[in-house]
C-alpha cells in the first residue's frame, strides 16, 4: 500500500531540532522524500504500524504534527505530479 507521511516538527529549540532529524531519518527509512516533510512509502500494514509506532515514540503531541495517509493499491490514478520531481516507481524493473 502507499502511505503518505507529513509531519512539522517545532524547531525552535535544541531539542527540537533533534526530533526533526530523527523523524526525518525514520521516513528516508522507510520511503522516498517527495518535499521537505513529506514522504511515500510503499509498505505493507506491519510496516506501517511499526513506522508510525516509531514517530509517535520521537515527536511531542504538544508542539509537533503529524499525519499519516493510507492510499488505496491504484496508486496511478491516486497520484498526480506535477513539476520537476520524478518519484522512483518501486513496482518497474531497476535496471533501465
Amino acid at each position: 500500500m502507499l502511505v503518505i507521511v507529513c509531519y512539522d516538527v517545532n524547531t525552535e529549540t535544541k531539542e527540537g531540532r533533534r526530533r526533526l532529524r530523527r523523524v526525518a531519518k525514520l521516513c528516508e527509512s522507510t520511503g522516498q522524500r517527495v518535499q521537505k516533510s513529506v514522504f511515500e512509502c510503499q509498505i505493507d500494514l506491519a510496516q506501517m504500524e511499526t513506522l508510525e509506532r516509531k514517530l509517535l515514540a520521537e515527536i511531542n503531541d504538544q508542539q509537533d504534527c503529524l499525519r499519516i495517509y493510507r492510499l488505496p493499491e491504484t496508486r496511478g490514478s491516486e497520484v498526480r505530479e506535477y513539476g520537476h520531481f520524478k518519484a522512483t516507481d518501486f513496482d518497474a524493473p531497476l535496471v533501465l
